[in-house]
């Protein structure tokens, strides 16, 4: 997976920047292609000024996450908490329309075999 972080207004840290990447790291999906963060200040009066924002890019549609918070470690922190999340119910809206394609796949194969036994066939009635 790449990690694209970007800071706007200042300089991150390398701290800071390794602290992402770990928390990225911990997101257990093979379909994650990149990862784009996105670090700014907000307005100087607020005293929850430090937003973040991560784009995970997945086939599909791509999660994107804004949180806000007093410093940036718990801002990260609270979107990869969303972002797993996300990423879970994805998996398993994913692994039900499986269940339920198998499951109308084998209603179709019972129906046809039910019909089949029940068929008369166009000899029997000749003879």
């Amino acid at each position: 997976m790449d990690i694209i972080i970007q800071s706007l207004g200042f300089t991150a840290g390398q701290a800071l920047e390794d602290f992402i990447r770990e928390k990225l790291r911990t997101l257990k999906a093979d379909r994650i292609v990149s990862a784009n963060v996105v670090l700014y200040k907000g307005p100087a009066g607020n005293p929850e000024a430090d937003y973040c924002e991560i784009r995970l890019e997945v086939p599909g549609n791509d999660p994107f996450v804004k949180k806000h918070s007093e410093y940036f470690e718990t801002a990260v922190s609270e979107c990869v908490d969303v972002l797993a999340k996300i990423l879970h119910n994805a998996k398993k809206q994913s692994i039900n329309r499986q269940a339920d394609k198998a499951a109308i796949q084998a209603a179709i194969l019972q129906s046809e075999d039910d019909y089949d036994d029940n068929d008369v066939e166009l000899e029997d009635i000749v003879k």
